[in-house]
């Protein structure tokens, strides 16, 4: 009577309900955040306590976690007092070196062919170096604020612990809130595969991390390349961030060798790209072997356009949400064809 179409009405309504749920997730973002790298924590130590559960069965899973947690506690404290404290004596190293290093800057090359195609490379990462040397000094300080941020030191430990020792309860409760029998078989393959796939990629993001740190580190000390424990602890965490955290890390390590004007170019660009085809073609897709399966153009896409929206963050989960977004159509567009 009004001239109101009522299903354009539901539709404009619908609309609105959707966009305002974006933007809410929007919102929210920093909370979800913490809520996922918690879960994602959860997963790096849960293998650790069904490990040792499995080695103890009369412990409960509450303390065999608070058994794992203070384990690992000790473990970074460790880890911290032996290698940090080298990482941190060549970084004051560096910094304490940092005048006369650019005084080599104008330092000629020899005149061979050789020598100029060297020249080349040295001068584009020499008239980047300022730039560089600033980015890495800001990126330096926001890690150590995120590191030192009351929500992640507290919080993600916390949610993790609770990830870990309700996981069960929160599966059957979330199965049980569907009536269906069909729908529920679908959600619980859905459950089960995006299980398998965070713990596969975190399980591989652990041990590629771990692989090139002992990489880094053990051809930057042969190959007498100055400053290794800190051009590799700089490097090994790089690779949880996809396609653009191994580029950084090879522009850190050239740049310090400019800067400093040593002679190890050659070595670098011989030993950079191929550990590059090594991590990428032989040891990720060893670990990686299923769930993933998606196409490098796809990484890329997915690197770049995370960290456009997301930063650091956006990056380093935009893998995973494809690989589950890719699982979840999978899953859902079979269990219709099943139901049907």
């Amino acid at each position: 009577m009004l001239g109101i179409d009522i299903r354009a009405a539901r539709a404009t309504w619908t609309v609105a309900l959707v966009l305002g749920a974006i933007y809410s997730a929007w919102l929210m973002r920093q909370t979800a955040l913490v809520f996922i790298v918690a879960l994602l924590f959860a997963y790096l130590v849960s293998p650790v306590v069904d490990l040792l559960q499995k080695a103890m069965p009369v412990l409960s899973r509450g303390p065999a976690l608070a058994i794992v947690y203070f384990a690992l506690m000790i473990a970074l404290g460790a880890g911290v007092f032996f290698v940090g404290s080298a990482v941190a004596e060549q970084a004051a190293s560096l910094a304490a070196k940092a005048p006369q290093y650019l005084a080599r800057l104008d330092k000629p090359s020899g005149s061979g062919p050789l020598d100029a195609a060297l020249g080349q490379v040295r001068a584009q990462v020499e008239a980047h170096s300022a730039q560089i040397l600033a980015w890495m000094s800001k990126a330096g300080l926001s890690v150590l604020l995120a590191a030192g941020d009351i929500v992640f030191v507290v919080l993600v430990p916390v949610l993790s612990f609770f990830f870990l020792k309700d996981a069960g309860a929160l599966r059957q409760y979330l199965l049980s809130s569907v009536v269906e029998a069909g729908a529920r078989s679908v959600i619980e393959e859905l459950l089960r595969d995006l299980h398998l796939l965070l713990a596969q990629y975190m399980r591989a993001l652990v041990i590629l991390s771990a692989a090139a740190f002992a990489a880094y580190a053990l051809f930057f000390s042969a190959a007498g390349i100055p400053y290794p424990l800190l051009l590799a602890a700089l490097g090994a965490p790089l690779e949880f961030i996809p396609i653009v955290g191994p580029l950084i890390a090879a522009a850190l390590v050239l740049t310090v060798d400019a800067f400093g004007g040593f002679e190890h170019t050659v070595a670098l660009l011989i030993f950079l790209p191929l550990y590059r085809l090594f991590q990428d073609y032989v040891l990720s897709p060893l670990l990686l072997s299923e769930g993933m399966e998606l196409h490098p153009l796809m990484v890329m896409f997915g690197a770049f356009a995370g960290a456009e929206i997301g930063g650091v963050a956006g990056a380093f989960l935009s893998v995973p949400v494809m690989a589950a977004l890719r699982i979840v159509y999978r899953r859902v567009a079979g269990g219709r064809a099943a139901i049907r």
